[in-house]
């Protein structure tokens, strides 16, 4: 897949996403938001599984580019809103975990795309932030539902009314960072998440992420049956199979994805 803005490396069944303008801190225009789409509908169809989310640079993506913005009408800024939201239900949609290693700056739609995948690992000079008020607008691409169900509403309120920016640190304490790594270290602490959960039953590893984001907005009875269905269903894959045999057999099983 050529891109011009993004970056996309697969090694094994691990991809790399890495968002390529550096000199625009990496602010989502709309080329970026169209090749993010296409990049993430193609690896749904490929054998990958686990999905890295970087920036090139100093910036995670520092915001939606504003320029493009400026003199939207409501009927352009509408259409642009559900762009944003069709990239993260994509990413939540997908099989496979994605993961945000945020190197720097993650801004308003920045922070959003972060806050879409299923965990965020943060650089120790990470920030993250939902600033739209001080352009008299507000999250457009979920942040006012994401952050939300990560941190809270109490704490998201607060992140949102007043745009305040906050460090790695209190990213970690907000629960909006699983963890705060040194800025040389983050790729690497990342791809060994990564490589973590790619040794594991692809098809488990889906259902759990199935389960908990289509569980998590419904009541407790139908949230338990849906994970109770997934369990079943599973018990009818070769990985449930290779699975519990290697662990009788007290070896490394070998999954296949079906």
């Amino acid at each position: 897949m050529k891109a011009s803005h993004l970056l996309i490396d697969i090694d094994g069944a691990i991809a790399m996403f890495t968002l390529n303008r550096p000199d625009k801190l990496n602010a989502l225009n709309a080329d970026l938001l169209g090749e993010l789409r296409g990049a993430f509908a193609t690896i749904a169809k490929a054998p990958v599984r686990a999905v890295i989310v970087t920036g090139a640079g100093k910036a995670f993506s520092a915001s939606v580019d504003i320029t493009e913005m400026i003199g939207m009408s409501t009927v352009d800024a509408k259409r642009r809103a559900d762009e944003g939201h069709a990239l993260a239900d994509l990413i939540e949609s997908l099989p496979c975990p994605v993961i945000a290693a945020v190197n720097g700056f993650a801004l308003g739609g920045g922070c959003e795309l972060a806050l879409a995948c299923d965990f965020i690992y943060a650089a120790d000079v990470a920030k993250f932030g939902q600033p739209e008020v001080n352009l008299g607008v507000i999250p457009g691409f979920g942040g006012t539902q994401r952050l939300a169900r990560r941190i809270g509403f109490g704490a998201a309120r607060e992140l949102i009314y007043t745009g305040e920016i906050v460090g790695a640190d209190k990213a970690l304490a907000l629960g909006i960072a699983n963890a705060v790594v040194p800025k040389d270290d983050l790729l690497a602490r990342v791809r060994g998440v990564a490589e973590q959960i790619a040794a594991k039953g692809p098809l488990a590893v889906a259902q759990a992420k199935r389960a908990m984001l289509r569980g998590v907005t419904g009541d407790m009875t139908a949230a338990n049956e849906l994970e109770a269905q997934a369990f079943a269903m599973l018990f009818g894959s070769d990985d449930q199979k290779e699975g519990m045999k290697a662990f009788v057999e007290k070896r490394k099983p070998e999954f296949k994805g079906k």
